[in-house]
């Protein structure tokens, strides 16, 4: 049943995923991942790192429980595509340009003082918003990349 396996792989990676980037990931990492250099590349890779043994700790019961047949070449595939690639768009500027690519510019800018028709209070200054457009393209991405992270696992 390899559309079982992947429907129970993807559920198991998209919750890591979410507790993975919301509550493992520290406050120092968030801030320090997009900075340039050395310092922003291994933030990332802390962050990263930290993500997938959230991954992996989450898929392993599941994995037992619905006696999943997974392979470990799978799974390390998988899970290694899924971290280059969260790594890769948690630096920042490299997921900017990819939006600014897309012609997604203002919509990456949504809920900053960044973009042309940010939302401001009636005194002025920039008001408090739910999220931006930066973040909903984030989750976008790493959305998009766990589905191919978990038809690798489901089918290697």
């Amino acid at each position: 049943m390899p559309a079982a396996t992947f429907a129970a792989v993807f559920v198991a990676l998209y919750v890591a995923h979410s507790v993975g980037d919301h509550w493992v990931q520290t406050s120092r990492q968030s801030a320090d991942k997009g900075k340039p250099g050395w310092t922003g590349r291994l933030a990332d890779a802390r962050h990263v790192a930290t993500l997938t043994v959230t991954k992996l700790f989450v898929l392993l019961p599941v994995a037992l429980l619905l006696d999943l047949n997974l392979s470990l070449a799978g799974v390390a595939v998988g899970l290694g595509v899924d971290a280059l690639t969260h790594w890769w768009a948690d630096r920042r500027s490299t997921l900017a340009r990819l939006a600014k690519a897309c012609g997604l510019a203002d919509f990456y800018s949504l809920g900053t003082p960044a973009h042309p028709v940010h939302p401001i209070t009636a005194e002025g200054k920039p008001a408090a918003h739910l999220g931006t457009g930066a973040y909903a393209l984030d989750q976008a991405f790493h959305h998009l990349w766990l589905l191919v992270a978990a038809l690798i696992i489901a089918t290697v």
